[in-house]
Formats: C-alpha cells, structure tokens, sequence
C-alpha cells in the first residue's frame, strides 16, 4: 500500500472507531470545540499539526 493511501487510510479508522464505540463524548467534544474562541480552536490545530508532524518524523527516522 503506498504512504499517501495508508496516512487518510488510518485516520477514517480511527476517526470511525472513534463514532462506533463512543458517539455521545464526541457530540459533547464537538459541543466544547463549538464554544471555543477562534484562536484556541486555531493554536488547538496547530498543536495537532506539530505533533503529527514530529509522530511521522519519528516513524520515518525510525525506519530508515
């Protein structure tokens, strides 16, 4: 399986583990993202990024 089909491959399981086992917490995150001002939703995807980033630098330092 090439790397751009196994990254949003593994993101849609998780995301759809995520929905089937726990839908009530996620309404409730969506709830809490949705009161969130602009800037701490924005640094909050920023974050994400950053450690996405770095998990994929690990893996791929890790494997070369």
């Amino acid at each position: 399986m090439t790397p751009i089909l196994l990254g949003p491959g593994l993101v849609l399981v998780i995301e759809g583990l995520a929905w089937a086992l726990a839908p009530s917490a996620l309404m409730r995150m969506l709830d809490s993202l949705r009161d969130m001002p602009p800037e701490a939703r924005r640094l909050a995807g920023l974050t994400t990024l950053a450690i996405g980033v770095a998990l994929l630098w690990i893996v791929r330092a890790m494997s070369g």
